[in-house]
């Protein structure tokens, strides 16, 4: 594996050195296109033209979905800031869409402004996630008017390096849960949060990019091989999640705390958003 400086031909970058667009519509898998298909009207009709574009990210139009494992995951961009009547709409239309279809285990939905998705703030953190990791299902391709981005440190802190503001709303999701289902969940979305920020950590110094939870806590393991077990251990519960809060409190307390300071260490602090706004996945 690639750990010397920058050549531009690491794993997952394109000859140039820089971060390669994941996924496509033609990867999407025989049975996820129907799913797809639906999404795609539902959103035009919900918001007809005040829709800006929206996309697909991870694992099917990556084309590595596991039918009925899988969740749906959208991102759909407005012409204007979505008010709380939208977000509710979008709410309904996911819950639907799981609903329907007993190819995808839920829907995650994420509903921006173009505005936001465009600004200086987000340029290397919502811009890149857009830009390398969305596929484009509607409207206009925003990717366009963004930049190519390195595996550097510059990237590493502005889309990770805000992992200290989550773990106390973790731990309160943790104390709130109420059955085996919310606590399965809390492991799932907690193990891939750590496995892509674990990653990130070390993508610098890899010179390349991954969003296959495995690979990225092999990757991990190669730099801090004494975490390495945690990590890998973390990437199989977020395919395979368990209801078991010691597993949630070794997350809290234990590997989050470690690599939140660790990550702070080698990249800093991400540059803080207007009105607290630093979480893109609003864990």
């Amino acid at each position: 594996m690639n750990t010397s400086a920058v050549t531009g031909h690491g794993p997952g970058l394109d000859p140039q050195g820089y971060i390669a667009r994941e996924g496509s519509l033609g990867q999407v898998q025989a049975e996820f296109r129907p799913v797809v298909a639906a999404a795609r009207d539902r959103v035009l009709a919900v918001f007809g033209t005040r829709l800006d574009s929206a996309y697909l990210y991870g694992s099917i139009p990556r084309g590595t979905a596991r039918p009925g494992r899988s969740d749906l995951d959208l991102l759909i961009a407005l012409r204007e800031e979505p008010t709380d009547a939208d977000r509710a709409e979008v709410e309904a239309l996911g819950a639907a869409l799981d609903e329907e279809f007993e190819q995808i285990d839920g829907v995650g939905a994420l509903l921006e402004s173009r505005q936001r998705l465009l600004s200086e703030a987000e340029t290397y953190d919502l811009g890149w996630f857009v830009a390398c990791l969305c596929t484009p299902l509607l409207g206009e391709d925003l990717a366009e008017f963004l930049p190519r981005y390195r595996p550097d440190s510059l990237l590493a802190r502005e889309t990770n390096g805000d992992l200290a503001l989550f773990l106390p709303r973790w731990r309160e999701r943790v104390a709130a849960a109420a059955d085996d289902d919310e606590l399965r969940a809390l492991c799932r979305s907690f193990a891939r949060h750590l496995v892509r920020t674990a990653c990130t950590l070390v993508m610098p110094r890899w010179n390349g990019w991954s969003s296959d939870l495995t690979e990225m806590a092999e990757v991990f393991a190669q730099y801090y091989p004494e975490w390495g077990g945690r990590l890998r251990d973390a990437a199989a519960l977020a395919y395979e999640p368990v209801a078991d809060r010691a597993v949630l409190a070794s997350y809290t307390e234990e590997l989050g705390p470690w690599l939140a300071a660790e990550y702070a260490s080698v990249h800093g602090t991400k540059t803080p958003r207007e009105g607290g706004r630093n979480d893109r996945f609003g864990q």
